[in-house]
Formats: structure tokens, C-alpha cells, sequence
């Protein structure tokens, strides 16, 4: 099977969860006979999952879709979600950008709109974003370049975050599981964002509904640690209640498009 075949595949599957064997086949330009060849190999590395008639990605594989990839997916929920994230901004404060598509986002809205804003983030992309930006001061966490997400990791950015204080935090989300945690693909990720969450008054989780009810292997914190979360109208009443039961406000962006389960 050739690599470009098995990621376009993958990045199928990721988009567009359980599907059937023909709609992939015809997603990534190949015959159905082919296709099955390449699924059975998918399934015996463990990426994939067979179902009836087609294919979805196993709850345990951990591979990520290239940034760029994930940053156009869900793209009018994430712009939505920031616009919401935008107008919670505090002129004048220092905030914390993590890294993320959906936090992108947010960054793009404050280029768009400048604020007198300090802002913080382990995010190259937002940095570089508002590096030129009137009224806007940005500074870049040291530590690891994690070329998967774009941000810098590691023990000396944890020890940087250590020393500051924020007035918000715009966090993003990987997974959240049913247990009631967020959960993050990356163990140094994880590690940086469970220090985040104690070094901010306001801790806000952006969030598209299609994070919730998945789960990766690393636990960053509960529910229960955010003032707020930002989400779309695709998110389903059960989560909504549950999210309420953890004293944490949900807010969501209004989708025409939104289908709530």
C-alpha cells in the first residue's frame, strides 16, 4: 500500500468518522478491491477498525493529521467558536493563547479586530500571526518545537509558565471523554496544560462539538477546573447537562447547519 494512499485514508476516517468502504474508495482514488486489500492491512497495524460493510479508525490509534489539515476541518464551527472566545477578550490584560486549530482561531478574530491585549501562547502559528499586530504584545514560550501541533512543549516551558500569571486562558481540547476529562494525544502537551490551568484566574475551553465523547491516552484535568466552555450548537443536551453538573458554563456558537444527537 503506498504512504500517501494510507494517510488520505486516515485523513478520511478522521474526518468523516464510520464510513463505507465505496465512499472512501472513491475519496482517495482507489478501486474497491484495492481498497479492501488496504483496510485489511490498516486493520492488522491496528489503525482501523472494519465494520459492516466499510471502516472506521480504532479508538486506540493516536496518529495526527498534519495542522493544516485539521485547521480547515470544522472550520465554520472553530471561526463561530472564536468569534464567541473573541468577545470574552479584557483590553489591557495579559491571556494565554494554547495551541490548537480552534484557538487559532481566536488569534485570527484579534488580528482582524486588535485589542491592547499581553498575549502568551506555545503556539507558533498564532504568534506569527499576530506578530505585527498594533497593540498587541506577544510573547512565545521557549521548549520543544512539537512539530504535530505546531507548539513548543517541554520541561522549559512548563518552568516558564511557572513564573507568569494570566489574567485568561484560551485552552484547547484534544478529547473530551465521558469520565468527565479532557484528554490530550501528546504527553508533554498534557503536561503543559495542566500547568496552564494553574497559572490563569479565567480558564476557558474552546471546543467543536466532534471532540466530545472521544478520548485519547493522557489526562490533562476535569471538567471541573474551567469557568467556561465554548462550543457549537452541534453539542448534544446530554453533554450540556452533564457539563452544567460540573458548576462549568457551556456557551455555543449558533451553526445553521448543527445536528445535535
Amino acid at each position: 500500500m503506498k504512504s500517501d494512499r494510507a494517510q488520505a485514508i486516515r485523513q478520511f476516517l478522521f474526518s468523516n468518522g464510520s464510513s463505507q468502504i465505496a465512499a472512501i474508495a472513491e475519496a482517495v482514488g482507489a478501486s474497491v478491491p484495492t481498497l479492501r486489500r488496504d483496510l485489511t492491512q490498516l486493520e492488522e497495524q491496528g489503525v482501523i477498525v472494519r465494520t459492516h460493510g466499510g471502516a472506521r479508525l480504532s479508538d486506540h490509534f493516536e496518529g495526527e493529521v498534519a495542522f493544516e489539515q485539521r485547521e480547515a476541518q470544522g472550520l465554520a464551527a472553530k471561526r463561530a467558536i472564536g468569534d464567541l472566545a473573541y468577545d470574552m477578550l479584557q483590553p489591557g490584560t495579559s491571556v494565554f493563547l494554547d495551541s490548537g486549530t480552534t484557538v487559532l482561531q481566536l488569534a485570527r478574530r484579534i488580528r482582524l479586530d486588535p485589542l491592547p491585549l499581553n498575549i502568551f501562547t506555545n503556539c507558533l502559528p498564532a504568534a506569527q500571526l499576530l506578530i505585527d499586530v498594533e497593540g498587541v504584545k506577544v510573547t512565545l514560550l521557549g521548549g520543544h518545537l512539537r512539530k504535530e501541533n505546531s507548539s513548543l512543549v517541554g520541561p522549559l516551558a512548563e518552568e516558564m509558565l511557572d513564573r507568569l500569571w494570566f489574567k485568561q486562558l484560551f485552552l484547547g481540547g484534544g478529547a473530551i471523554a465521558e469520565d468527565g476529562n479532557i484528554y490530550s494525544v501528546d504527553e508533554n502537551e498534557s503536561r503543559l496544560n495542566t500547568v496552564m490551568l494553574s497559572r490563569a484566574e479565567q480558564r476557558i475551553l474552546l471546543a467543536d462539538s466532534s471532540k466530545f465523547g472521544a478520548r485519547l491516552t493522557y489526562k490533562v484535568a476535569p471538567l471541573s477546573r474551567l469557568q467556561t466552555i465554548i462550543s457549537d450548537n452541534g453539542l448534544g443536551a446530554e453533554w450540556i447537562e452533564r457539563i452544567e453538573a460540573f458548576g462549568t458554563e457551556i456557551t455555543l456558537a449558533a451553526l445553521q447547519d448543527a445536528v445535535r444527537p
